[in-house]
């Protein structure tokens, strides 16, 4: 049966009410009004970090388990030389050396004596030293090592060029290797150009702080024959 348009309207207005009653008697209307009247919550404040300070500390130095009980290292400076160069000297002589033939003892003896001769009659005006070819001088590696202690008293303690004047007084650029102690490139080609032989003396005269005169006593072919008889 269909439901005439009054008698809803009358049973919705009965239900109403009887909500508006149910909702007295939970105080919903007065809770309602409560937060309404409720101001809203304040936000929290925002925390204030403090900035970081970047500070420096010396802190021990990671070492392998190995070297521990070891001291650290300590380091030194070290002192590099410049390279000397020694400009070339072009020459058209050339050597054998397939029929080389060495010295004897009584050769090389007999040059020796008289290159110490030849060092006592310069005086003592300058420094002498007398030197005694041997094969590496003159032929093979051609490097001619000179006594360390002329050099250390005498000679620049620095790689240079020294001069080497012959007793006609042509010069030939030699250099000297201070902590080897000995003449280097250069000292072939005045090997060469005198046709220096094993068993050769040479007398070496410090004239100036970096020139050498230099005097030359070649080995007497005779003498070991003369010695023998």
């Amino acid at each position: 049966m269909v439901m005439s348009k009054k008698n809803y309207e009358a049973l919705r207005q009965q239900r109403l009410e009887e909500n508006k009653k149910r909702m007295e008697q939970l105080h919903l209307p007065l809770l309602s009004l409560a937060l309404k009247n409720a101001s809203s919550p304040k936000s929290s404040p925002m925390k204030k970090t403090k900035p970081r300070i970047s500070r420096t500390e010396l802190v021990p130095v990671r070492r392998s388990e190995r070297f521990l009980n070891k001291s650290a290292p300590q380091y030194k400076e070290v002192t590099f030389y410049d390279r000397v160069h020694v400009p070339r000297r072009i020459t058209q002589r050339t050597r054998d050396f397939s029929n080389r033939v060495y010295a004897s003892d009584e050769e090389r003896e007999y040059a020796f004596k008289k290159a110490e001769e030849k060092e006592s009659n310069l005086g003592c005006d300058y420094p002498t030293f007398v030197r005694s070819m041997l094969p590496s001088h003159v032929s093979g590696g051609f490097w001619l090592g000179l006594y360390s202690d002329f050099c250390r008293k005498k000679l620049p303690r620095n790689d240079c060029v020294v001069s080497l004047v012959d007793e006609e007084g042509e010069e030939w650029p030699v250099v000297y290797l201070s902590r080897k102690t000995g003449l280097s490139g250069g000292w072939k080609k005045f090997a060469v150009d005198h046709n220096l032989v094993d068993g050769d003396a040479l007398v070496f005269q410090l004239i100036k702080p970096t020139v050498f005169k230099v005097f030359i006593l070649r080995i007497d072919s005779t003498a070991k024959s003369e010695n023998e008889n």
